[in-house]
């Protein structure tokens, strides 16, 4: 018997085993070198893609999707529900896109972004900055009241 009618010949459950074994190393390091891969990101780019996907989430009007985005003692303070009510317009921002990201130290960041929304009507454009905070090993948006 040579090695290829030894390998076709492996019992039908060793080889299951050995397949799903080899699937699940495969996931593994799949979310390994995906974890490597954000946290080989420079701090300013981690943060500028978030509060650009907090933003897309509030243009979009899906404020617990938003809160999701706030830092862990931000959301002790505040209820989602909280959060949620205190968006009295639906439908305001038409986009948003982060322009600068700056951070004076290792755990904060300010950002700013240009906002577009409608007004009476009116298309218009104004600039917003915010602070987002490292907490662990995640960046959070910093609300301030």
């Amino acid at each position: 018997m040579d090695n290829h009618s030894h390998e076709t010949s492996m019992s039908g459950g060793r080889a299951v085993r050995f397949m799903k074994q080899g699937a699940a190393c495969a996931t593994v390091l799949a979310v390994l070198g995906g974890c490597a891969a954000t946290s080989g990101k420079p701090a300013k780019e981690i943060v500028a893609e978030r509060a650009q996907q907090r933003w897309d989430l509030l243009v979009k009007n899906d404020f617990a999707g938003a809160y999701r985005y706030i830092s862990p003692a931000g959301r002790q303070i505040v209820t989602e529900q909280a959060y949620i009510s205190g968006f009295q317009k639906r439908n305001f921002w038409t986009s948003a896109k982060v322009t600068e990201v700056e951070c004076p130290t290792a755990e904060a960041c300010d950002v700013e972004l240009q906002i577009e929304y409608q007004h009476l009507g009116i298309r218009m454009k104004n600039g917003v900055r915010e602070k987002w905070v490292r907490d662990k090993s995640e960046w959070w948006f910093l609300l301030e009241r």
